[in-house]
């Protein structure tokens, strides 16, 4: 059996995102788990605040409920995470996160992160105007960095996966008549939330989860 690792920003297990991409990779690969987070209370973590001008990241808790914090107290985190997975065979590491990451992580395995695969793709279809919903409005002033290469116009819808699924459908009424596609940039949004967005819309909807699965599918 195939061992990869998958790292979370926040805590693992990820009980809401694993048994829906299990299924695309199949029977014989084996998921190894980590999470930046694991091992603090919600009350350390609570301490992470988000600096100036820093990237700001949003994922799930074991209890269910989510966490807001600044990139920069995890990466060290995230390199211990990488050296456990090595250590337990995996032959990648899937980062479960669409954020940007410094390119400063020590590994002797490929690292595969979402933001990089949905950066090449969304050029390459050829995209003028894309809608993309996040999880936070903390999170909307970076957008327009992260996306501006990749399309004409560009229209961001704030809310988070980890509430209230009819909140996110609601939302979904915001994006603009005129958009060419719909991309779900975070990882904690479901199956279910893209089906309902893209039958309320009638526009293509690109989910990350299941999208950076089949990109594993393909490596393994």
């Amino acid at each position: 059996m195939k061992k990869i690792g998958a790292i979370t920003v926040g805590q693992s297990p990820r009980v809401d995102l694993i048994p829906e991409i299990q299924p695309i990779l199949g029977d014989s690969v084996e998921i190894i788990q980590a999470g930046a987070l694991d091992g603090l209370s919600k009350e350390e973590i609570s301490k992470f605040v988000p600096r100036p001008g820093e990237n700001v990241l949003v994922s799930r808790l074991t209890d269910g409920t989510s966490a807001t914090f600044g990139e920069s107290y995890i990466l060290p985190r995230l390199q211990l995470c990488i050296d456990d997975l090595e250590q337990q065979g995996v032959s990648l590491i899937l980062f479960l996160c669409t954020g940007e990451f410094p390119a400063e992580f020590r590994s002797n395995v490929p690292l595969i992160f979402p933001d990089h695969i949905l950066k090449g793709l969304i050029p390459a279809i050829g995209v003028k105007n894309l809608s993309v919903i996040i999880p936070t409005k903390e999170q909307e002033a970076q957008m327009p960095g992260k996306w501006k290469d990749c399309c004409d116009s560009l229209h961001v819808t704030s809310v988070s996966p980890y509430g209230d699924p009819l909140a996110v459908f609601a939302a979904a009424k915001e994006i603009p008549a005129d958009t060419d596609l719909i991309l779900l940039d975070c990882i904690g949004y479901t199956i279910e939330m893209k089906e309902r967005i893209q039958a309320l819309t009638q526009k293509p909807v690109l989910l990350s989860r299941t999208l950076v699965a089949r990109v594993i599918r393909e490596l393994v």
